[in-house]
């Protein structure tokens, strides 16, 4: 018998909005987005960001103080803010849909708060560093791998890497077991550049497809 997974205390969350998935293999699609607070992979200080081991990190992730964010003191709490959230309707062929991310979202999650999504009604997916292991009911999976950090996580649904990073090669994650594997320009002053070395890469590795941020392009969350 498997024993009881253990639950967070107090879940601390930045933020919780609706909006559309603007990233990989399921760009488009409605959904509401939960950033749980923390990281293990940088402190989201700037006076950190040389010693972080994701660097380009353009997310705020620090604090509980974000649209809808704040400290939930149980699974059920959070699912229910989570439900309240959806915007999109229901009804034959629309199952409502979060994604868990962070910062670094398997910090935090255990199956009691999937259990609790999936009461109501909710398709469950995390985007993660892959750095942890990641509890059982989820639906969709996406790791996104950074460079000098061991990765856990090694199979799932969706890799996405940011490209290009030195030290992580797409060579090194071509192997692992996932049903979609995408390359995202990195960003900043150099990224039309990052772009046209993404794009390449693609073409000669047609394993690879591209993943825009078209959340970015669109103005939206």
């Amino acid at each position: 018998m498997r024993p009881k997974p253990e639950v967070p205390a107090v879940y601390h969350v930045k933020e919780i909005f609706y909006s559309l998935q603007g990233e990989g293999a399921r760009t488009g699609r409605a959904a509401v987005f939960c950033r749980f607070a923390g990281c293990n992979l940088w402190s989201g200080q700037e006076r950190d960001r040389d010693r972080a081991l994701c660097a380009f990190c353009d997310t705020d992730f620090r604090g509980t103080d974000g649209e809808g964010g704040g400290r939930f003191a149980s699974p059920g709490q959070l699912a229910d803010a989570i439900s309240a959230t959806w915007g999109g309707g229901w009804g034959p062929g629309i199952r409502p849909y979060v994604v868990l991310t962070g910062g670094e979202p398997l910090l935090q999650l255990e199956e009691p708060l999937i259990v609790a999504l999936h009461d109501r009604g909710f398709e469950v997916a995390v985007e993660t560093n892959g750095t942890r292991p990641a509890p059982p009911g989820l639906d969709w999976v996406c790791v996104s791998p950074k460079a000098g950090a061991e990765l856990v996580l090694r199979a799932g649904d969706e890799l996405k890497l940011v490209y290009p990073q030195p030290g992580a090669a797409p060579e090194a994650f071509a192997g692992l077991d996932f049903r979609h594997f995408f390359l995202q320009p990195l960003g900043g002053p150099d990224q039309v550049a990052h772009t046209r070395q993404a794009v390449a890469y693609c073409l000669a590795h047609p394993r690879w497809r591209l993943s825009l941020q078209t959340h970015k392009l669109l103005g939206i969350p």
